[in-house]
């Protein structure tokens, strides 16, 4: 039978030479995040108990063991029962200060890596914090494998599986006193009250106010977006652009239309009253939970006048057939004015002057 260090008549032998040295808890990592990745993104999964168990392991603990691993690639003192091959050698650490480092590493990866994405054009969504999270922690994967390797067999880190569950097995099932086989009958109680309880907090949690966010934003040269700098002057058949955002908060999946219009408007006594409205365009689209949905929307208004009413309607699915503010799920207003473009200026004909006939 092989072993880490041997391979030969192990399951190891269906890969690859490159792969078969890889030690055992690294390549689990690399099934996780894997999983993980699926758990996050196909259709039918994510709906299901497996996205928020995945998605706490992977934020509190996998990508600092990866870390870790990557930092330590020796074992400690304990790490398999017996004391390191060189005890004067204080850069190893032992299974239970490798399991608190990976929780503490990961609780400092996550916020960094969700810090930087903030200041860049990806933001804070799904996909590039899933891409950023895996990318570090297979790379830490790979560069603890590699550590490892450079080491003497007798001096790399290695979890001691079999003798955990050999230890686990004669604790739970021959106990050496009665109270020793009563407490691990209240353990085991107690570990599988934690997991229901855990299991169901998962599975039904309690959901706060439901809304959506409907904004506008401008976007500068170098792409930033910014909520400031709105266009107020058009000149008709000249475009300008904004961008409108909507954030889902309403714990599933929504169908968002946007509508707008430039419309003429009369304030009288708190009451307004649209006189006449542009249509400049419709856009939709479905945004997942906790998703932002952006539109850059060039707006080119031929209606001219002062104080015009430039505005955003949102609804949930299909509007109704004439929108209006109050139909409207949320709404946003921008008062600006829109001149006519400049007359070109136009050139006199000259008409010559008749010649003089001379008289013979």
């Amino acid at each position: 039978m092989g072993t880490d260090n041997d391979p030969d008549g192990d399951w190891r032998a269906f890969f690859p030479p490159s792969l078969r040295t890889f030690p055992a808890d690294l390549v689990a990592v690399v099934v996780f995040v894997a999983l993980a990745g699926c758990a996050a993104l196909l259709p039918v999964v994510r709906e299901t108990l497996a996205r928020p168990l995945f998605a706490l392991l992977f934020s509190v603990f996998v990508p600092g063991y990866a870390f870790v691993a990557a930092l330590f690639p020796e074992r400690g003192e304990s790490a398999d029962g017996s004391d390191a091959a060189d005890p004067g050698d204080a850069s190893g650490i032992d299974g239970m200060e490798r399991v608190a480092l990976s929780f503490g590493t990961s609780i400092a990866i996550v916020p960094l890596v969700g810090l930087v994405l903030n200041f860049t054009p990806w933001g804070l969504r799904l996909g590039p914090i899933l891409v950023s999270l895996s990318g570090l922690t297979l790379l830490f994967a790979y560069v603890g494998a590699q550590r490892r390797a450079a080491l003497d067999p007798d001096d790399r880190f290695r979890v001691p599986y079999e003798r955990w569950v050999a230890d686990a097995r004669a604790e739970l099932f021959d106990p050496e006193t009665r109270t020793d086989a009563a407490l691990n009958v209240v353990m085991v109680a107690s570990l599988l009250l934690a997991v229901g309880s855990v299991g169901f907090v998962a599975a039904f949690p309690k959901q706060g106010e439901a809304f959506s966010e409907f904004y506008l934003l401008t976007e500068r040269d170098d792409g930033t977006l910014v909520a400031d700098d709105y266009p107020t002057e058009f000149v008709a058949g000249n475009p300008q652009q904004v961008v409108v955002g909507v954030g889902n908060h309403e714990h599933e999946r929504v169908s968002y239309t946007v509508v707008s219009e430039l419309q003429r408007v009369r304030v009288e006594n708190n009451s307004t009253t649209v006189l006449d409205a542009e249509p400049l365009g419709r856009f939709s689209s479905t945004v997942d939970a906790n998703e932002t949905w952006h539109r850059r929307h060039r707006v080119a208004p031929t209606m001219t006048g002062d104080d015009l009413r430039l505005t955003y309607l949102l609804y949930r699915g299909e509007p109704p057939a004439t929108p209006t503010t109050d139909n409207a799920y949320r709404s946003l207003r921008l008062w600006v004015n829109v001149t006519a473009p400049a007359e070109s200026a136009t050139t006199e004909a000259v008409t010559p002057a008749a010649g003089a006939v001379g008289a013979g």
